[in-house]
């Protein structure tokens, strides 16, 4: 106890030494280790970035029982999120062997018209990514099917690249199976449904203002009917999976169950289940292609159904670009980011615990006088780490601890700080080169960030809508603020 009254608030500089520490480790990863930064050397960085905070704290004599319940209850109300993201991981294998997801993919190929190809390829790449939740797979399929008909066209191929990552980060950004979705109300404190209910606010005016801006566009290009990538992606697709509109009676009975706010824990364990249950239905080849089993169909469905929810599966057929959207890592795959999300708790858990998180942030928005400068100023927080954290899971994790609490002493409800999280964070990450999903896309798809990131409108608007939304108090949810003193900030503009 007496450790604890002794104790000194850091200084602003002091503060942020632990946050340079962190942003230099990164910013090494990134040169040692490029796209796998993000598989284990990002998290050895947040967890040492953890230690020089506790460190810190120790010498400005905080007792170390206070830091450690401060990690241990970082790492605690991150707990839902971990479940969730373990339930997706399961719900994205039973869904991809039932043929949902490839029913999705299959339909939404079939919506391309060489009269707006660049429409198009933002909302078929906006489906897949809804579907799959991943923007890389998306652009590393469909995504490169789609530039080599732009590129047949002769339609620049840094306006193609625009389109289709336009489209590929809608559906990273609000898809239940993204890990970015994911991560960002488990950042705020809210919930995932909640969440994405809220993100439509903002995503949609930018995602219907990016079409308008490549409608007129296409206006002057010249295109052809030639689509024979995309035929054949039908075709593969068509060749290995049933496909059918009845198979989307599964995401809608989960979209029924989010609209009547069911919790995401039971609604994606039924989301699941059904899922299971269509595969061993309409798909009892593939079923026993992934099994291996033959003799026995009962067999055969459960193992399927495990493997499908734990870990890897893949349905492979006869298209090479179409086969690595075909696969899915059950809850294995969400480790990795589970692992992220417990090592950014212990870096914030500390951060917090210290009071070095709330020096930074009180000396940041003292600036911020209304909620509209708050929003803005997290806005530009996140692509500031975009651009020095080089990493999209940093953009989002280190901002989201920074202003949590302050969103909430200020009476903003959660879901407005996990909006701002993922217009900012998670768009904005693949307009920088040397940023891991810069770097990533521009390799993938072959045009250089320099080239593509102009075009990337969707991407571009998102930041800006959020800031829009912010300053004219458009659809702003309040709560009770934490610090009565704050109450007359909190009510601003309450008309």
């Amino acid at each position: 106890m007496t450790q604890s009254r002794q104790a000194k608030e850091p200084g602003f500089l002091v503060s942020l030494i632990p946050i340079a520490f962190l942003v230099g480790l990164l910013y090494m990863n990134v040169l040692l280790y490029g796209d796998s930064a993000t598989s284990g050397p990002n998290q050895i960085a947040l967890i040492v970035a953890g230690v020089v905070a506790a460190g810190i704290g120790l010498i400005y004599r905080f007792s170390w029982n206070k830091i450690h319940d401060g990690i241990l209850h970082s790492i605690g109300s991150s707990m839902p999120a971990i479940l969730i993201l373990l339930m997706i991981g399961a719900l994205a294998g039973t869904w991809m062997i039932s043929g949902i997801v490839p029913s999705m993919i299959y339909y939404g190929l079939q919506i391309m018209s060489p009269s707006f190809f660049l429409v198009a390829a933002v909302v078929v790449c906006a489906v897949v990514s809804l579907a799959t939740g991943s923007s890389w797979s998306t652009v590393a399929t469909v995504g490169i099917a789609l530039l080599g008909i732009g590129s047949a066209l002769g339609i620049h191929e840094g306006l193609v690249a625009g389109a289709i990552i336009s489209g590929a980060y809608f559906g990273d950004k609000m898809s239940p199976l993204s890990d970015t979705t994911n991560l960002a109300p488990a950042m705020a404190g809210t919930d995932l449904f909640t969440h994405i209910r809220y993100m439509v606010l903002t995503t949609v005016p930018s995602l219907v203002l990016t079409l308008i801006i490549f409608l007129i566009i296409g206006f002057n290009l010249e295109t052809s009917s030639n689509a024979a990538g995309i035929e054949a992606l039908l075709k593969a697709i068509d060749a290995k999976f049933y496909v059918s509109p009845v198979l989307f009676l599964v995401p809608a009975v989960v979209i029924f169950m989010i609209v009547k706010k069911v919790d995401a824990l039971p609604a994606l364990f039924i989301g699941t289940i059904l899922g299971g249950i269509a595969a061993i239905v309409f798909q009892p080849d593939v079923v026993n292609e992934i099994s291996g089993i033959t003799d026995n169909y009962a067999k055969s469905a459960y193992s399927t159904l495990i493997n499908s929810m734990s870990g890897q599966v893949a349905v492979v057929t006869d298209n090479a670009n179409i086969n690595d959207l075909l696969k899915t890592k059950g809850m294995g795959g969400m480790l990795n980011t589970i692992w992220l999300i417990v090592c950014a708790m212990v870096f914030g858990g500390a951060m917090e615990a210290t009071g070095m998180l709330e020096k930074i942030t009180r000396s940041i928005v003292s600036l911020a006088k209304s909620t509209g400068s708050l929003i803005a100023t997290a806005t530009g927080t996140c692509v500031f780490f975009n651009a020095t954290a080089s990493d999209q899971y940093l953009a989002i994790v280190v901002p989201g601890r920074m202003f949590a609490r302050t969103f909430r002493e200020r009476g903003l409800a959660p879901q407005n700080l996990s909006r701002t999280l993922e217009d900012s964070g998670t768009v904005t990450s693949v307009l920088f080169p040397w940023n891991t999903c810069g770097a990533t896309q521009a390799s993938v798809l072959g045009v250089a960030t320099g080239e593509y990131w102009m075009y990337c409108y969707f991407n571009l608007i998102s930041p800006v809508m959020t800031m829009i939304f912010g300053y004219f108090n458009i659809k702003i949810a309040r709560i009770e603020p934490e610090v009565s003193g704050e109450k007359t900030l909190a009510s601003e503009n309450k008309n």
